[in-house]
């Protein structure tokens, strides 16, 4: 308890999922926890954009007003790119499974995915803008209040998918990928000023945002060596920690909440 008493935190896509979770575990670990998202889903909720650098300026200056100072910044907000797409899912789970029969019967492979082949421009620069624009847009910003006090933290929310690639996910997995570069240029940067840059990268986690993977869960729980998926707490904890002092000497690094399914970050 008390491990973050005092600190003053902003978590975006706070509303639902994995932001709501680390929001929870922030106050009951003593911090003041500022959430944003995109719908009002509870009162005090900072309604922005996080792909619309005016809108994420005009946010941190509400913060600055209002609190003076941000000691914590989560980079939680993001999107799946096939949000209500479940016959697209269904789709994929089909492939998967006749690439896996042919390959059994000796080939040849005659069943293909094909995603990037027919991947719309605004599918693409959606997924890229809400995640690797907007963690770096947030993190500007948090980082003209975090200077003024010569000091503060940021957590930016990564994916296994950005380590090792996932299937059927190209724009998904450049922008985790592109998180976690970003955290280490970051962490170098600012290491001068005190502040501390690092990412969580999730495995497959019980969340809204994995719920319609459904047809595909069962080869990515076979794939986890823990043999099941994540819970949001899993994710909550390694925010806290990352955020306390217990982490004082930790920047630029990767944690990887994933049951096994990688290992090597």
């Amino acid at each position: 308890m008390n491990r973050l008493e005092g600190k003053i935190a902003l978590v975006t896509g706070g509303g639902r999922g994995l932001g709501a979770a680390i929001a929870r575990r922030f106050r009951e670990e003593g911090a003041t926890v500022l959430v944003n998202d995109v719908v009002d889903r509870a009162p005090g909720t900072l309604l922005a954009d996080v792909a619309d650098s005016g809108a994420v300026a005009r946010m941190f200056e509400e913060v600055g007003r209002h609190h003076g100072r941000l000691d914590v910044l989560v980079n939680n907000a993001g999107i799946s790119g096939v949000e209500g797409q479940t016959d697209h899912l269904v789709g994929l789970a089909a492939i998967l499974g006749q690439q896996a029969a042919e390959r059994a019967a000796g080939g040849p492979i005659e069943s293909h995915l094909d995603v990037t082949m027919h991947l719309p421009d605004e599918s693409w620069r959606r997924v890229l803008a809400v995640h690797l624009d907007g963690t770096f847009f947030c993190s500007r910003e948090a980082l003209k209040l975090m200077t003024a006090r010569d000091g503060g933290c940021i957590i930016n929310m990564g994916s296994i998918m950005g380590t090792s690639g996932g299937v059927g996910a190209p724009a998904y997995c450049a922008a985790k990928a592109g998180i976690m570069g970003f955290t280490r240029a970051l962490a170098r940067e600012v290491a001068s000023r005190n502040i501390r840059v690092n990412a969580i990268a999730p495995g497959f986690i019980d969340t809204d945002m994995t719920a319609p993977l459904g047809p595909l869960r069962p080869l990515f729980e076979q794939q986890t060596p823990l043999g099941r998926f994540g819970e949001p707490d899993d994710v909550a904890w390694a925010a806290v920690y990352l955020a306390s002092d217990e982490a004082r000497f930790v920047t630029g690094q990767v944690l990887s909440p994933n049951g096994g399914w990688h290992m090597s970050q």
